[in-house]
């Protein structure tokens, strides 16, 4: 299976080209994304999942502020830490090599290589996924990777690292 085709399946989700979409401005709408992932509408937590990653969709981000998009309208959200959350992890075998593949709280999948690597984002492990967002790995994640993870090689910086593919990622620095 050619890897960059499994990328792109992963990859195909049901969000909206809001990169095409350049609206005015209505101003803020207080709709806010908590640091574990929520989502909360007038300080009430967002109940419906679907509704969520209806919303999800739509999200833009424009420096370090968030909005929800239409082809009409543009509003400011709130952001406590990053806008998505890697809930569970799975490794998979694709032409003979292991990668990891995770999941996000809005179900989105993304397998971990150079397109979406696992970084580093105020001392703590995230992942790049679509449009350059970044999610952050949950603690029980977190944990389970290191179970798993490394200690560097000769060539790397110190700490302990997780492969997946040919490549080789900074879960945590020493």
């Amino acid at each position: 299976m050619d890897i960059g085709k499994l990328q792109a399946s992963l990859e195909h989700q049901h969000r909206a080209p809001v990169e095409q979409w350049n609206p005015p401005f209505c101003g803020d709408i207080d709709i806010r994304i908590a640091a574990d992932g929520q989502w909360f509408y007038m300080n009430s937590p967002i109940g419906r999942h679907a509704l969520v990653r209806l919303f999800a969709s739509v999200l833009k981000r424009e420096g370090s502020e968030y909005f929800l998009v239409t082809p009409a309208e543009k509003v400011r959200i709130q952001v406590d830490d990053l806008p998505f959350v890697i809930t569970t992890w799975q490794q998979v075998t694709k032409d003979d090599k292991p990668f990891l593949q995770v999941s996000t709280n809005v179900d989105e999948r993304y397998l971990i290589n150079e397109s979406h690597p696992l970084v580093i984002d105020n001392d703590l492990p995230a992942v790049i996924v679509r449009d350059q967002f970044r999610a952050r790995v949950q603690r029980n994640v977190y944990y389970q990777w290191a179970e798993i993870a490394e200690s560097e090689r000769d060539d790397e910086h110190p700490g302990f690292y997780l492969a997946s593919g040919d490549s080789r990622f900074l879960l945590a620095p020493c």
